[in-house]
């Protein structure tokens, strides 16, 4: 049957994110810890706690409570690396905020976990952050303004940056505002901490619907940094080039947190992912090991100079964050020197990593699967009758273990319908598991395609169209259809110069797939919609399909 349960050998760690710090200090403490190449910061593990330390004494001056949520609203930068840590160090809840996110979105997070405090960058592409928050918070830069304040929650807004602004605080004046007894206070907070106190409350990406807020712990994030560190067999002599974002799980966990538990050095090459800023960034720093979602990786990959570059000193990473076609796998394998570059799976509510793949595994489970549960986490594939399903055959994948959310803030009703009264969580994804464990993704619940009572996966298609030389990236989603129920509908990315069109995809197709899941409608687009993660939102394809043929039809 689909059920496995990852090792026990290695126990759980009972310790916090910060007294794991304190080890790792003691242990390297001037082997380079941190460098934000866009900021020209470049801190030992050494310089690196003290300057943490000064933004937690800060917070414990400010009037920062254990349990308060503090949220964090910017893209990469140290600011944000020392916020994640001061929190964690002082009992505060770190609430990250999508940096993406317009003025709607930004009182929808801040108001639904109550956010006390808010550290904030002034923009961010072309977005003016300081205005977005006057616009919801009209006191603060006018103490007599009778406008409607939407953040009543908000106490104090720090701002990063040189510039000082109105009714906010300088995060540089944060950094020197502790005397003595707040750096007291600051110890015994940290001292009297448990490794189940919520830490962090992560949203949901929000391919659909509002996004949700994960709460996670010490214990949930800590032991999943170690034990992805492990899998990528990471040391103290390790350089992660890290170009993904931090306010994900991704960043903030698989990047951060499994450098410091391994005494390796964090290399942040922009404030926002770049191609041409990575690949010269892993050259330069000679970086031992490089994250990405795939999307990411075609982009480094499709960069007219990505020939130029020594990438020689990569071994591993991880791609995660969507599922990871086979050829590109192996392209980052051959072409990136990443032989030992892991895939993870897994959900902001799994802390967010439970499978992963293994380096000594035969290749053909390193490029086609996402491997198995990891240390300390139970999986099983369940039918629609919720029982588990044979060796073989598709069904839900459910996790459970240490990496389990504590639930979603304040929603019990959510949390519920997403982690049953057996402690499964329920991930909505489908997945396939082999008689070694190993499990292969097919897509997601609400992806499946039913055309004429056929299933199709639409992973399926995309792997057969990623083999093909002119073909860049492949989206399939269903659309709805009088007659079949659903049809198929394919968005595709060509390599530039490629005069490929719908007929030859259709005849290659044909050579590899069965008749219905060839697609009916077929477009040729620049660019998909996507969460600043790299989800595609195959929703918004859909509403945008729809819309486009309906509008055909009127003028047929």
């Amino acid at each position: 049957m689909s059920a496995y349960s990852g090792a026990t050998d290695r126990p759980v760690s009972e310790s916090t994110i910060t007294q794991h710090l304190a080890q790792v200090v003691d242990s390297h403490p001037d082997q380079e810890a941190i460098v934000v190449r866009h900021q020209n910061i470049r801190w030992s593990y050494r310089e690196y706690l003290q300057e943490i330390e000064r933004v937690a004494a800060g917070f414990v001056a400010l009037g920062v409570q254990p349990g308060d949520r503090v949220g964090i609203w910017s893209p990469n930068n140290i600011e944000w690396a020392l916020v994640q840590m001061a929190t964690a160090k002082i009992g505060a809840i770190m609430v990250c905020i999508n940096p993406a996110y317009r003025p709607e979105e930004l009182a929808f997070a801040l108001n639904n976990v109550e956010v006390k405090y808010l550290v904030m960058a002034q923009e961010f592409r072309g977005s003016d952050y300081v205005e977005m928050i006057y616009s919801l918070m009209p006191s603060l830069k006018d103490p007599n303004s009778t406008e409607t304040n939407r953040l009543p929650t908000v106490s104090q807004v720090i701002s990063i940056g040189e510039e000082p602004l109105t009714g906010m605080l300088p995060f540089a004046e944060l950094q020197t505002m502790a005397g003595d007894e707040h750096y007291a206070t600051m110890r015994a907070r940290e001292a009297s901490l448990s490794p189940d106190q919520p830490i962090n409350i992560q949203f949901t990406s929000g391919t659909t619907g509002n996004p949700k807020g994960a709460t996670l712990s010490h214990r949930n994030i800590l032991n999943n940094a170690l034990f992805v560190a492990q899998a990528m067999h990471m040391s103290h002599e390790d350089r992660l080039c890290i170009p993904v974002p931090l306010y994900h799980c991704f960043g903030m966990v698989l990047g951060n947190l499994v450098c410091m538990v391994s005494g390796a050095c964090a290399v942040f090459p922009a404030a926002a992912f770049d191609p041409l800023t990575t690949l010269q960034t892993v050259e330069q720093e000679k970086c031992t090991g490089l994250h990405g979602v795939p999307t990411m990786f075609i982009a480094e990959l499709e960069h007219p100079d990505f020939e130029q570059f020594d990438l020689s000193s990569l071994r591993t990473g991880v791609m995660a964050g969507s599922t990871c076609p086979e050829e590109l796998m192996r392209k980052v394998h051959e072409l990136f020197h990443m032989r030992e570059v892991v895939i993870g799976y897994g959900q902001t509510e799994c802390s967010p990593i439970n499978h992963i793949t293994e380096t000594d595994s035969p290749i053909e489970k390193q490029v086609k699967t996402v491997g198995r549960a990891m240390d300390h986490t139970e999986v099983r594939i369940i039918d629609e009758q919720g029982h588990i399903a044979p060796i073989g055959q598709a069904g839900e994948i459910c996790a459970r273990g240490y990496c389990v959310m504590q639930g979603y803030w304040g929603d019990e009703e959510k949390t519920n319908a997403t982690i049953d009264e057996h402690g499964w969580l329920h991930s909505g994804d489908l997945g396939v598991m082999d008689e070694e464990g190993y499990v292969t993704i097919v897509g997601r619940i609400k992806d499946m395609i039913i055309r004429g009572g056929e299933n199709i996966y639409p992973r399926e298609i995309e792997e057969v169209l990623y083999l093909h030389e002119e073909i860049s990236d492949a989206a399939v989603f269903g659309i709805p259809d009088d007659r079949y129920g659903e049809q198929v509908c394919l968005w595709l990315k060509v390599r530039e110069g490629s005069k490929i069109h719908e007929e030859e995809i259709r005849a290659y197709l044909k050579e590899h797939l069965a008749y219905f899941k060839i697609p009916k409608y077929i477009s040729v687009v620049t660019d998909y919609p996507m969460t600043v993660t790299g989800k595609l939102q195959k929703f918004k394809m859909r509403e945008q399909m729809i819309k486009q043929l309906e509008a055909e039809a009127l003028n047929a």
